[in-house]
């Protein structure tokens, strides 16, 4: 919660604005959680996202946390 913020943009983009971009995406689970344990800039912006490996979210929490974020 430090980078992204549901409604309103942060550091990162809203997560309401990353469910719109990739609403109707099946493989989206599956990119989402490549971009945030791979880190990476230039989607919405040029601020980089860090990546984030499983020592700091398990794959188990995060695919909750991803499947939280696409149904927004």
């Amino acid at each position: 919660m430090a980078c992204h913020l549901v409604e309103k943009k942060s550091v990162g983009p809203a997560y309401k604005v990353v469910a719109a971009k990739y609403k109707g995406n099946d493989a989206a689970p599956t990119l989402l959680m490549e971009k945030v344990r791979k880190g990476g800039s230039g989607v919405y912006g040029p601020v980089p996202m860090i990546p984030s490996g499983p020592d700091k979210i398990s794959d188990e929490d995060l695919k909750t946390v991803i499947s939280y974020i696409l149904t927004l």
